[in-house]
């Protein structure tokens, strides 16, 4: 997810904002997330969930409950949301 932050005038407020997002898609939805880019940028944010499930059809309805938490936040603006899917079906372990 690609976040803009337009009341973050410093990392300080920018983390103080995104820190909310990413502890409560952790708690709420079991799901690992984290910053992976625009750290340095005040006002921007690169935000990623990762999802393990026996479905696709499960791992959909988490990340779709995942962006509409992110949605919530009414001091962020949502700028992309993409999904990506890794199909480990018939891999070697």
């Amino acid at each position: 997810m690609e976040l803009h932050l337009p009341e973050a005038h410093s990392l300080k407020e920018k983390r103080a904002m995104i820190r909310p997002i990413l502890d409560g898609s952790r708690r709420r939805f079991s799901v690992a997330a984290a910053e992976v880019g625009n750290q340095e940028r005040w006002q921007r944010a690169s935000l990623a969930m990762a999802v393990v499930s026996g479905s696709v059809g499960h791992a959909r309805e988490v990340l779709a409950a995942v962006e509409r938490f992110v949605w919530s936040f009414p001091e962020v603006e949502v700028l992309d949301c993409r999904m990506e899917w890794l199909d480990l079906d018939g891999a070697a372990s």
